[in-house]
């Protein structure tokens, strides 16, 4: 386990009200495995007589770990925590106290479903949301697990709901299937199917699978494979471009002037997943270079630092940015 240096080391002591020894077992977890997992992770030793909790550890990694035993005992009234649980709430906290831009409290960014309301988690989440309420066309660049297209799934699903947009207009580029999809069996929304999963995943987490289908056969959800875009003006719709990477220079180019007044436009993608040939430039990468400056598109970037999937992950990213895929970041 980590520590810091011996000087740098304090002590902070919380005591967890009120008293209920089945929260506190909730809390620990089985074996104290949630208390070592999060003396792993911020570097600290915590120890505890029923309540009564001391930790040691450097003077940012113990105040961390005090608010976060705090937060932890109010979720643990009624249910175990799960390691997700335990996993996102210490990310949550990396997050905040690796950098003050994080809005928190009522001023903090929120998308309000019928399932809850859905928060950034730090400030490249909170960065992206507000970006997506304030610009018209927005770019979501970063590593798998980061989060960027369930919450602008949220963003599209809350637009809808408060009726400032008509439809939700899902596109992915289907590279695999190239030119081929039209002997793929099925309708359309089934030919595509395969490659709009991760939206229609989050659209079914958010508003549930029947209000979604019953959405889609209105028309208010359509898919549509990129190639099929050309020639559309797309008025009063909350676009959304799943896995830009794949996309070449002329069809980012061609998506993009699809859009019509009323309109917002979240593309997101990963620059280090490329599938495209390698003599073959990404859309994403060219519009990263070309639209920058440009006043109405905002650009939000994550890092493994914003990534909210298992622990794994972010090593997993991690360690292909340092070049273990072989120097060249495509994978």
């Amino acid at each position: 386990m980590p520590r810091a240096a011996v000087s740098e080391r304090i002590v902070r002591e919380v005591r967890l009200e009120p008293d209920d020894n089945r929260r506190l077992a909730r809390l620990c977890g089985r074996f104290d495995e949630n208390l070592r997992r999060i003396e792993e992770r911020l570097g600290v030793e915590i120890r505890n007589r029923g309540n009564d909790f001391r930790i040691l550890g450097d003077a940012a990694g113990a105040v961390r770990a005090e608010g976060l035993l705090k937060e932890m005992y109010q979720l643990a009234v009624d249910d175990p925590l799960t390691p997700e649980q335990v996993h996102l709430l210490l990310q949550s906290t990396a997050l905040t106290a690796a950098s003050s831009m994080v809005v928190c409290g009522p001023d903090a960014v929120a998308i309000r479903t019928r399932r809850g309301m859905v928060r950034g988690r730090g400030a490249n989440q909170q960065q992206y949301l507000q970006a997506i309420l304030t610009h018209d066309i927005n770019f979501g660049i970063g590593p798998a697990g980061t989060g960027k297209t369930y919450l602008a799934v949220a963003a599209a699903v809350e637009a809808l709901e408060r009726g400032q947009v008509r439809r939700i207009i899902l596109v992915r580029p289907a590279v695999e299937a190239g030119e081929r999809l039209g002997f793929l069996p099925g309708d359309m929304a089934q030919k595509v199917d395969p490659y709009l999963r991760p939206l229609f995943d989050a659209l079914q987490d958010l508003l549930g699978p029947e209000k979604v289908e019953r959405l889609m056969e209105r028309g208010q959800i359509e898919v549509a494979p990129l190639a099929f875009m050309r020639g559309r003006t797309l008025n009063e719709a909350f676009i959304i471009l799943d896995e830009a990477q794949n996309t070449t220079i002329e069809q980012m180019k061609m998506f993009l002037t699809r859009l019509g007044f009323g309109s917002t436009t979240v593309i997101t993608g990963d620059t280090t997943q490329v599938d495209l040939p390698r003599q073959v430039t990404s859309g994403l990468r060219h519009a990263e270079s070309v639209l920058n400056e440009i006043t109405g598109i905002s650009f939000t970037y994550f890092t493994s630092q914003d990534v909210v999937r298992h622990p794994l992950v972010q090593r997993i990213v991690d360690a292909y940015a340092r070049g273990v895929d072989g120097g060249d970041g495509s994978v």
